[in-house]
């Protein structure tokens, strides 16, 4: 069994543990009740939206590579995107998305630096939309934080978050001290490898290569580039409130009355919780996390069920959709296990 293999298996198996568990507490006579009256429309509805949210983000990943003068079709685009979310359920934290994206635009001719620089910038957009939402959330959920459990949940991710942040701004802001601790750990490593200096010396030229590329890049997007910074500000905002609204779907489909307000601001902060999961994407402790914070506005009877269809379009499609775009399309599994060795 490899280690693509093992990683999935715990995702679902920690997944299903806590999801297990979330109905055990949960589910009463009424819940059967209520499932009488499911309108699936509004289920189907919601798996739609989600499918749509890949073409969204397959957009701003086209509009930025064409900012840095690479051209890339939309369908492509949407297809790297859904192969990185494919990577990101199994692998730790979910980190295993960005390697994915860089990697496939990497084979699509972006320099390597330039890939790097698209997906961070990604996912700096996505982290700067969430952090200035999060005082919207906190505002809603006031109540909930005065829980030293759920304060300390939510504490780490923000600051994992706005430290993470930080030292990408001053990544950019001081390249020169960058490139020298890149340098140091390049070095370090290739000691330990057995590395010679001539060697050593080649991957470091390809390191200054790429790192020029990658601050290059960003120079670009803040300057001639600009209007592909502002496409990707866009394509964010778009693409977060057609995620976000994949909940409240889910709630009018279990015939319940949804609180657009309360949904959009319980995402945000489940949004935090999972950068702080280093479980296989994030399987366990989105579940457990989710609960308390959707129990605030869904009754008690029907919050396993609400949870199970939340992650069930939100995470388990994309292993589904994910995997075949992988395997089938793509046929890049071969990265995925590279990045796990």
């Amino acid at each position: 069994m490899n280690k693509f293999t093992k990683f999935l298996l715990a995702s679902f198996i920690i997944s299903i543990i806590a999801i297990l568990f979330i109905l055990i507490i949960t589910v009463d006579a009424t819940t059967f009740q209520h499932l009488l009256y499911v309108q699936p429309q509004y289920l189907i509805l919601a798996i739609a939206v989600h499918i749509f949210s890949y073409f969204i983000w397959g957009l701003r990943t086209k509009f930025m590579c064409s900012a840095l003068n690479y051209d890339i079709s939309s369908l492509k685009a949407t297809e790297i995107i859904t192969s990185g979310a494919f990577a990101a359920t199994f692998t730790p934290s979910s980190a295993g998305g960005e390697p994915v994206r860089i990697h496939l635009l990497n084979k699509h001719n972006i320099p390597l630096g330039k890939s790097t620089a698209i997906v961070l910038a990604e996912r700096l957009l996505d982290a700067f939309f969430i952090v200035l939402t999060l005082p919207f959330a906190l505002y809603i959920f006031g109540d909930l934080l005065s829980s030293s459990g759920m304060n300390a949940f939510l504490i780490y991710p923000i600051l994992f978050s706005i430290f993470i942040i930080m030292i990408l701004i001053y990544a950019l802001w001081r390249p020169d001290h960058t490139r020298n601790v890149v340098h140091f750990i390049a070095n370090k490593i290739g000691k330990t490898i057995g590395k010679t200096a001539d060697k050593m010396t080649g991957i470091l030229s390809k390191i200054d290569s790429e790192l020029d590329n990658f601050h290059n890049s960003i120079s670009l997007f803040l300057t001639d580039g600009k209007i592909g910074l502002i496409y990707g500000i866009c394509f964010t905002i778009f693409y977060w409130l057609v995620q976000f609204s994949i909940l409240p779907l889910i709630l009018l489909g279990l015939n319940l009355n949804p609180s657009v307000i309360a949904a959009y601001s319980a995402q945000i902060l489940i949004t935090l919780i999972s950068i702080a999961a280093i479980t296989p994407g994030s399987s366990g402790i989105v579940e457990l996390g989710a609960t308390p914070i959707f129990a605030l506005f869904v009754p008690s009877p029907m919050l396993g069920l609400v949870v199970i269809a939340w992650r069930s379009i939100t995470y388990y499609l994309n292993i589904v959709i994910g995997g075949f775009v992988s395997i089938k399309i793509l046929k890049d599994m071969d990265i995925i296990n590279r990045i796990l060795d």
